[in-house]
Parts: structure tokens; C-alpha cells; sequence
């Protein structure tokens, strides 16, 4: 038997962000299988947000505002980017899968995110503490295990918790042949990717609640700012 429902998760923000190579309007496989997990957490009253990253202008590099460095960089849509995913207690980030690897968008992606990782939360913590990350990889070779541990790796990295099972991906028979939404896929009735999908939702709702009602992590041992004013709490250099 299961437990039943005893979380309220409607106090939640997900933010979705698509890695497509594919601008809007185009059909997305990699959003087909994020609208699943996305309708999922709607259901269970979150609040959630998708946005296609490759629609945006979204300059190379790990500075806050690309638009401040030497280059001739006119327009910079990170700053307003950054502004939504710290609005968000889940990030989600889908890629397909090139040549085995995660997107150019989501490299990308991830590479400004980094350029924001120095700033300190009221804590004294690094930002992005508190958290929490995920992943969603489709493709028609193989290649999602790869892909997620890249992505879920940097995520952690940057301050991100990340729960179990936090991946979820669908991919055909290897080589040329249908993506997840063709018809001919059959992947909307995918047991395994439904099963992952499902649980990768949930784990999300279940790690966000309980920080967010724990107000993050305490800052006992992990604040950047009191680390540089000497404070080193119970940490001594061996001998």
C-alpha cells in the first residue's frame, strides 16, 4: 500500500528550462516530456513556468551581464533570466541529446549560471543554496545517464540540492528512428520513462518542501561570508 497524500506542495515554484536547439514555435521533444512532468506538479497545486532558453538572447560567458564587457555585446537576456530561476524553488533543465552530449543551450546555460555562483544569500551562503535541481533528456541515441550526470553534477556544484532519482529521459532504438513525440514512438506509454518521470517529480516536491519549510540550510559550517571574516567552526588543519 501507498501512503496517502500528507504534503502540500502549492507553496511551490518550478521553473522549466528547455535547451531545445529548436526555436518557438517548433515542436520540441525534449518539452513533450517536460510538459508531462510540468502538468504532474500543476496537478499537486505547484506553480510552474517553462521557457524555451534558445528564444532568448543568451551571450557566451560567466559574467553576470555580458552587455558591462569589452566586445561590442548589445543585448543580454541573463540578467532577467536569473532574476525568474531565483524566483523558483525547482529547476528543471531539459536537454536532447548531440553527439551523446547535453545541448550547446544547456552548456551554455549552465556556464551563466556558474557566473553568478560567488553572490552570498542573507546567510552568507552561496545563492543558489536551498534549492532544488533536475533534469530532463530525450534523444534517439544513448546517451541520458551521461547527460544527466553533467548536468546534475554543475547543479550541485552551484549550490543545488538534488534529490533521488532526479533524472528522467526517453530515448528510441538506437540511430535514426522516431523522437518522443512521433506518433510512431509509442513513448507516451512508456512504463519506465513514466515510472522515472513520476518519481523524479516528486522527489523534486518532497526535497523543495522540506528546505523550504526548513527556511534552506542552516548556515552552521557552509557560509562563504563568515568563512572569509575567519571563522572556521569546529575545522582545523591536521598536523
Amino acid at each position: 500500500m501507498t501512503e496517502k497524500p500528507t504534503s502540500n506542495f502549492s507553496n511551490l515554484r518550478a521553473l522549466y528550462l528547455n535547451c531545445s536547439l529548436k526555436k518557438s514555435p517548433t515542436k520540441s521533444h525534449t518539452e513533450g516530456l517536460m510538459e508531462v512532468s510540468r502538468a504532474l506538479m500543476e496537478r499537486e497545486g505547484v506553480k510552474t513556468q517553462l521557457i524555451r532558453v534558445v528564444d532568448m538572447d543568451l551571450p557566451p560567458g560567466i559574467q553576470p551581464d555580458m552587455t558591462q564587457e569589452p566586445g561590442g555585446i548589445q543585448t543580454d537576456s541573463w540578467p532577467d533570466l536569473f532574476d525568474t530561476v531565483m524566483k523558483a524553488d525547482i529547476l528543471i533543465i531539459g536537454t536532447p541529446i548531440w553527439l551523446g552530449e547535453k545541448s550547446s543551450v544547456a552548456s551554455r546555460l549552465l556556464e551563466r549560471m556558474y557566473a553568478m555562483s560567488a553572490m552570498t544569500n542573507k546567510k552568507g551562503q552561496y545563492i543558489y543554496y536551498g534549492k532544488v535541481g533536475g533534469c530532463v533528456v530525450t534523444g534517439n541515441e544513448d546517451g541520458i545517464k551521461h547527460c544527466s550526470m553533467g548536468i546534475l553534477y554543475a547543479l550541485q556544484h552551484l549550490g543545488y540540492s538534488i534529490p533521488p532519482q532526479a533524472d528522467c529521459g526517453w530515448v528510441g532504438e538506437v540511430g535514426p528512428g522516431p523522437s518522443y513525440l512521433d506518433e510512431e514512438a509509442k513513448a507516451a506509454g512508456n512504463d519506465f520513462t513514466n515510472r522515472n518521470t513520476t518519481f523524479m517529480t516528486y522527489n523534486l516536491m518532497h526535497l523543495a518542501l522540506l528546505l523550504k519549510s526548513a527556511k534552506g540550510y542552516s548556515a552552521y559550517g557552509n557560509s562563504a561570508t563568515a568563512w572569509e571574516s575567519g571563522e572556521r567552526w569546529k575545522f582545523q588543519i591536521s598536523s
